[in-house]
């Protein structure tokens, strides 16, 4: 039987969403096909979940385990860790060097969609709408003045590297500025965003593809109770969450279409997640790309694969199996 480890954890203040991201995906899982496990990551400590409530040692030198006097190695690997190391293209290297299969997008890929600005830059490349926006790095320091003359208010910011909305701040005054720009860099980001405010509606859309099909998913639509999508609006009920969206069966196909593109342009693999905000005159404005979606109970992708009439076993037998031909 195939065996495959679905890889959670991290090193990131997404740890705890990463372990709720498992539980779904393992929820999802085809037993009958494939024997799978759980492996945590933090740090250096690396365990295989076994059944009785033990943990087994990872060995790092082939991704393997021992049990009852046993070597046990995975054919497979489904990546849902949210943040360094399984985002940002790190462990996809690793896992290329050992020969391992997995789930999600390539090493360039992941290593560019983590990077924010980096990806909308590129993107805006190709034609595509993003918002205005400034990067700071770690010791580098911007003016009040220069902020509302360069990108304006209401502003957004934000970590470069990080998701799930933490280190977030949306900024309404001058004032606000510097205490949102220390927030966004805490303890350990490196980087960070300044992003122009866009008046809109927010959807999201995901997508996946193998060698014989590509599937569009329906449309979601996001409503924060809060200020802006953030952590408590993503993970603890406080947004309503349209699927299918609101929208016109043109803006629709425009979206997916873009979506597909988006896709393509990166030579992303396995499911992602692209968020748009709609602005006046129904201008599409890519706000980032997500190649490890979240897969919890609350997460769009699940909502969008029941929308579409298709089940989550069937989906990511369709990504397994996929990748195990290659």
């Amino acid at each position: 039987m195939i065996r495959i480890a679905i890889v959670c954890g991290g090193d990131s203040s997404e740890y705890q969403v990463s372990l709720r991201s498992a539980q779904g995906i393992y929820s999802f899982m085809d037993k009958e096909k494939y024997d799978v496990y759980t492996v945590v990551m933090r740090e250096s400590s690396w365990q295989v979940l076994l059944p009785d409530d033990r943990t087994a040692a990872i060995d790092k030198n082939d991704f393997s385990f021992r049990l009852n006097r046993q070597t046990i190695k995975f054919h497979f690997a489904y990546i849902t860790i949210h943040g360094t190391p399984g985002e940002d293209g790190r462990l996809q290297g690793y896992f290329d060097m050992l020969g391992i299969p997995y789930s999600c997008c390539g090493v360039f890929a992941a290593s560019l969609t983590f990077n924010k600005f980096a990806c909308n830059q590129f993107l805006k490349g190709f034609g595509i709408r993003i918002a205005d926006s400034l990067l700071l790095r770690e010791g580098q320091r911007i003016d009040n003045e220069q902020v509302v003359e360069k990108i304006g208010l209401p502003c957004f910011v934000k970590p470069n590297l990080g998701g799930s909305s933490f280190g977030t701040s949306k900024v309404k005054s001058a004032k606000e500025i510097q205490p949102a720009i220390e927030k966004a860099f805490g303890e350990i980001n490196r980087e960070v965003i300044i992003e122009a405010f866009m008046e809109g509606r927010e959807i999201t859309c995901g997508c996946y593809k193998t060698h014989t099909k590509s599937v569009i998913f329906p449309i979601s639509e996001v409503i924060s109770k809060n200020e802006f999508f953030d952590y408590e609006a993503k993970y603890n009920g406080a947004s309503d969450e349209i699927t299918p969206a609101r929208i016109s069966d043109e803006l629709t196909a425009r979206v997916q279409t873009l979506t597909s593109a988006i896709y393509d342009i990166l030579g992303a693999s396995g499911i992602i997640r692209v968020d748009y905000i709609i602005t006046e005159g129904d201008k599409i404005n890519l706000l980032e790309v997500n190649t490890t979606p979240g897969m919890t109970a609350a997460s769009f992708i699940p909502q969008q694969v029941r929308a579409a009439g298709l089940e989550m076993k069937d989906v990511l037998n369709d990504i397994i199996e996929d990748k195990l031909k290659q």
